[in-house]
């Protein structure tokens, strides 16, 4: 989930208050997505059971309620961390390079435009 205005608190108390008291949260896409202070408030309330973060909404800070918590795992943003994923973006980085180098558009560019024809 890219982070946008529309995703930044997209889980805030309001949503986690509509979650059952078992239910986990996992974050491994973009920080801001989890109000943190709301989070950390759902789970002292008990509203849920716990949950999983690789990112944070401060990062590289983190709420320091989330580290007091036995039903949270904490992970210093490595989800990506895969032999797999890791080695697919070594071979896009190559590849953006080599497109550059030729002269070309590079694949992966977010902002072609700046290239003029």
């Amino acid at each position: 989930m890219p982070s946008t205005p529309e995703t930044v608190g997209l889980i805030d108390s309001e949503t986690l208050s509509l979650m059952k008291p078992s239910a986990f949260v996992i974050n491994t896409a973009r920080g801001e997505i989890i109000r943190e202070a709301e989070l950390v408030k759902a789970l002292e309330e008990k509203k849920i059971a716990g949950a999983g973060l690789d990112v944070f909404e401060h990062e590289p800070k983190i709420h320091p309620g989330l580290l007091k918590m036995d039903n949270v795992v904490i992970l210093p943003h490595i989800g990506s961390a895969s032999m797999e994923t890791r080695t697919k973006m070594g071979l896009m980085a190559a590849e953006n390079l080599i497109a550059q180098f030729k002269g070309e558009i590079p694949p992966n560019c977010l902002n072609p435009e700046i290239f003029k024809s």
